[in-house]
């Protein structure tokens, strides 16, 4: 079995150095499994440390081009990303990944509220080259997207290329968890 379909994930974490399977990894790994979506992982506990993975990702992995999706599991407020006690703001994180994106759907987990304007998604989606940007509209400590709607959109999205299309067919198949979470997709 060839599996064809990439994810990159990137997971905030309080120290890298402690070894822990988080709930997002296994998620991944039955994901793999289930859905032939392969992914990579990486945690990261500083901002630097996520430069460093996007590094990584960019210039040592071969297999840059196949990954459609980038899957960031960061905690944070509104517009603003939490990595070691620090925010960064939406405009940070967009110059972090300034023209590296092309062509690539940046997916944050609900860990964090995705609010933009028109303005702040174009900008973002502007300088990081990327084709879209989706998440969620309501945080939920009891309801996290990896374990219910994000392995959905992951699926959709690898059997049609339309994110229009996408969109609607998560909200006709899983409307009242979609609404829940208050799925958006800017591109």
């Amino acid at each position: 079995m060839q599996i064809e379909n990439f994810i990159y994930c990137l997971e905030a974490v309080t120290d890298v150095d402690e070894v822990k399977t988080t709930e997002v990894v296994k998620i991944l790994e039955d994901i793999a499994l289930t859905q032939n979506i392969a992914s990579i992982y990486k945690t990261c506990d500083t901002i630097e440390g996520l430069e460093e993975s996007l590094s990584f990702l960019l210039h040592d992995d071969h297999h840059f081009k196949d990954y459609e999706l980038i899957y960031l599991v960061i905690p944070g407020e509104a517009n603003n990303f939490l990595i070691n006690g620090y925010y960064y703001s939406i405009e940070e994180i967009a110059e972090l990944f300034e023209g590296k994106m092309k062509g690539k759907v940046i997916h944050f987990s609900n860990r964090k509220v995705l609010d933009l304007s028109d303005e702040e998604s174009q900008y973002f989606l502007d300088v990081t080259g990327a084709r879209a940007i989706s998440g969620y509209g309501y945080p939920s400590e009891n309801t996290s997207s990896a374990f219910t709607i994000d392995r959905v959109f992951f699926s959709l999205f690898y059997e049609n290329d339309d994110l229009a299309e996408v969109v609607e067919n998560m909200f006709q198949k899983h409307y009242k968890l979609c609404k829940f979470l208050n799925f958006r997709l800017y591109y």
